[in-house]
């Protein structure tokens, strides 16, 4: 059986729709814009999301991912390439 806690490349063929979520510490720190670019580059790259987890729905299944801190420091290293 799958194991929706963690990423899945078998169930992200299956991802119909997908949500973001914020750490609290981070909902109020980071900027609607920067929001909009880390939430569409986790999204893009699931497997690098510290907390994802898949909710089955009758056509498939949602993709959550709730950004933490790591994340964002984990992207802005890929970015600037340090």
């Amino acid at each position: 059986m799958a194991n929706y806690n963690k990423f899945d490349p078998r169930l992200e063929s299956l991802v119909v729709e997908t949500a973001t979520h914020w750490s609290p510490e981070l909902a109020k720190r980071i900027s609607d814009e920067d929001k909009k670019w880390l939430a569409a580059e986790l999204h893009r790259h699931p497997q690098l999301a510290a907390d994802i987890h898949y909710e089955r729905t009758h056509t498939g299944f949602i993709r959550h991912i709730t950004v933490t801190e790591e994340d964002i420091e984990r992207l802005y290293r890929e970015k600037v390439g340090a």
